[in-house]
């Protein structure tokens, strides 16, 4: 078998183009339906034909050749830099046949790079229901290259375009002898001089590394210097010389849609979209709407996993009693069941908030809904400093920050970048949910007003704090950042369709999947490392509390309600004396303003490698604490029963209040920090965004517990 070749799949932002990625692959990969969703090139291996293997490659969707954010410029040094491991021996271009005017202007231009180029032709059937007719066999022609009618939501056409990449591969099909057009004559001197220093054989291709020769990291300096000297000879203006190709390059588009595309309908009658968009994008029922969409969904959340949670809940709280009363009562028993499984059940009982609330998300990017969010919150972006594309990075942080902080790539506007990219983090990310269902489950009582929850309005008012609060801090930021740029907010907003229920599905149960994954590897490890530490301690202070406790012990009945008293307070004393106790007691005079007590302490500290750490960091300590035969209550009521040393109830609702406007607010993420520090090129970022955070989140928790206390 011959070795795999590269297929660089390109398109326009909507187009088709990740979904015939998943179509042609086969993998889970993450499916949008808004654009900027693919803000890296991503690879899958395809089966073509027999003996037949290719690197399929899904470059950022881009509208032109001519590159104006981060994204773009991905997809743009693949297709110009013909010497990287990457570079495409053919091209397959996804074109909205519904949009077939626009999406012509980018086929237009990859084909006269000189490579091999299969167009796929999408959404033939929005473009029916506007009237258009497309004469596949007539756009070949004009165009010189195949095109083939796909339909990979539904899988169909996939076969159809393997047979014609197959056939493209063994050279059936060849590059068009002529340009689309004269590429040549726009700057000929200079074209000719930038192919004789570099290995570029095209024209088009040529005309590119002219216009972007400062930003071509393939040109070494030796070329940069004779093209320079060649544009200054012929006075090349490139402004103007892109200004001419566009519409030379409309020119003939025009003349290609004549002839190819037939309107039945002059009149175009209005689509279902633009019908429901008159609804969801009117000036006050669209923000209704959207308010109720948000509340929905945070109902959801808690009312449809309330179920499975109590079940898993209660199944390891079972457990945990049923090894306590059946296993030898030494130190591997205490090993397994207080570090390892109180590790374990500190995560696994959240898997189905987090599969809900990805679920849902992904039914709201399917749908289309997701891009009309952007439209609505524009305006209120633009009065902070930011744009409309800034909400999909802000939306996609509720998932997670990383992912989101590289989605700000779509953002042209480097200072409209840098704002979203400073506050995404104040968004709360669904690390930050188990804390959040676990507090609101402690503090806030369940209490309904007809369909409305008490605890869902808690988590929906979390969720929007965060929404506000960063726009607040990119107000501010809007102030500091000097960087002077025009911004413009122009985005497409694709036809609504029904969700596709396996992707929801498939994308519920991959999320999960990296949830356990690696939120759980961490929560089991830090667990463990936490068990050691609350276990054993300096002989200094353990062997006193030994020498206190063990006879009073043995002088009373093993059953007798005393030995249980003593017990408790034994195991207390014990965690207070261990290494983990005394690290705790140290940080709490600092967090005690807060209503927070040294295990909460500890927890803050563990959970700055990952938020969610904090449930399996207090599962472990609860449970390294408490009473052997009290193994089966769940963490919900070993946090209810805990109290200061005077009495008092630790979990109120102005402490629970209080822990959750700190993981509100604080970073608590190293990953987001790297993230930062990867996009911004400085550690400068991430070390503000950590002081401005911790700072934020400290001052309103001491507000917020002093109010409520």
């Amino acid at each position: 078998m011959q070795a795999p070749i590269n297929i660089a799949l390109v398109g326009n932002p909507n187009s088709g183009k990740s979904s015939l990625f998943n179509a042609l692959t086969g993998l889970n990969q993450k499916v949008g339906n808004f654009p900027g969703v693919t803000v890296d090139k991503k690879t899958g291996t395809a089966q073509i034909a027999a003996g037949v293997t290719a690197n399929i490659i899904d470059l950022p969707g881009t509208y032109s050749l001519y590159p104006k954010s981060a994204d773009e410029y991905v997809t743009y040094d693949v297709l110009i830099n013909q010497n990287t491991s990457d570079t495409p021996r053919l091209i397959i271009i996804v074109a909205d046949a519904s949009n077939l005017k626009r999406n012509l202007l980018f086929c237009s231009q990859i084909i006269d790079l000189k490579i091999p180029v299969i167009i796929g032709l999408t959404m033939m059937d929005i473009a029916r229901k506007k009237g258009v007719e497309i004469d596949l066999d007539g756009l070949e022609r004009e165009l010189g290259v195949p095109v083939v009618a796909i339909n990979p939501r539904k899988n169909k056409g996939v076969a159809e375009i393997k047979k014609v990449i197959d056939l493209a591969l063994r050279s059936h099909y060849s590059t068009p002898p002529r340009d689309f057009i004269n590429n040549s004559a726009l700057a000929k001197e200079v074209i000719e001089e930038v192919k004789k220093v570099t290995a570029c054989k095209s024209d088009y291709g040529a005309l590119h590394i002219a216009v972007n020769v400062d930003e071509l990291s393939f040109i070494n300096a030796g070329q940069r210097l004779a093209i320079k000297n060649a544009q200054e000879t012929y006075a090349f203006n490139k402004t103007k010389i892109q200004a001419e190709e566009i519409m030379q390059r409309y020119a003939r588009i025009k003349h290609i849609m004549k002839a190819t595309a037939v309107e039945n309908d002059p009149l175009q009658k209005q689509l279902r979209s633009e019908k429901i968009d008159d609804l969801l994008l009117h000036r006050f029922w669209g923000y209704a709407i959207l308010l109720a969409v948000m509340f929905l969904l945070f109902q959801s959340i808690f009312w449809l996993a309330s179920y499975p949670m109590d079940w898993i809940e209660g199944g390891f709280g079972a457990l945990s009693g049923w090894l306590s009363s059946t296993l030898p009562d030494n130190k591997v028993t205490d090993f397994f069941i207080n570090g390892i499984l109180a590790g374990i059940s500190g995560f696994a009982v959240f898997i189905p908030q987090i599969m809900i609330l990805f679920g849902l998300i992904t039914i709201l990017e399917d749908t289309g809904y997701m891009a009309r969010i952007s439209f609505l919150t524009d305006r209120l972006m633009r009065q902070v400093g930011l744009n409309g594309k800034s909400v999909m990075p802000l939306i996609s942080g509720v998932a997670c920050a990383v992912p989101a902080i590289m989605a700000t790539r779509t953002i042209e506007n480097k200072k409209e970048r840098l704002i979203t990219i400073m506050v995404t983090p104040l968004m709360s990310c669904s690390a930050r949910l188990p804390i959040y269902t676990m507090m609101i489950a402690l503090v806030i009582p369940d209490k309904r007003f007809g369909i409305l929850g008490l605890q869902g309005l808690v988590m929906m008012g979390l969720y929007l704090l965060g929404f506000f609060m960063a726009i607040f801090i990119a107000a501010v930021m809007k102030l500091f950042v000097r960087i002077k740029e025009k911004s413009y907010f122009i985005m497409e907003l694709p036809v609504y369709r029904s969700p596709r229920w396996a992707n929801v599905g498939t994308t519920m149960v991959e999320k999960a999947k990296i949830f356990v994954k690696d939120a759980g590897k961490v929560i089991v490890v830090i667990s463990v490392i936490l068990w050691f530490l609350a276990s054993y301690g300096p002989a200094s202070r353990m062997q006193p509390v030994h020498q206190k406790y063990e006879p009073l012990i043995a002088k009373v009945a093993p059953e007798s309600r005393e030995a249980a008293v003593l017990n408790k307070e034994f195991q207390s004393a014990k965690l207070s004396n261990s290494y983990a106790g005394m690290l705790g007691h140290a940080i709490e005079p600092a967090i005690r303003p807060l209503g927070f007590d040294w295990k909460i302490g500890i927890a803050l500290i563990t959970s700055f490698a990952a938020r969610e750490v904090f449930v399996g960091t207090m599962a472990t300590l609860y449970s390294v604490g408490e009473d052997p035969d009290n193994n089966n209550a769940t963490l919900r009521e070993k946090l209810s029963s805990a109290a200061w040393p005077d009495g008092r109830p630790v979990y109120t609702l102005a402490a629970g209040l209080s822990l959750m406007l700190f993981y509100a607010f604080a970073m608590q993420c190293m990953s987001t920090m790297a993230i930062v520090k990867r996009e911004t090129k400085s550690w400068k970022y991430p070390a503000i965004q950590l002081v401005y955070m911790t700072t934020l989140a400290y001052i309103c928790s001491l507000i917020v517990f002093n109010i409520f206390k």
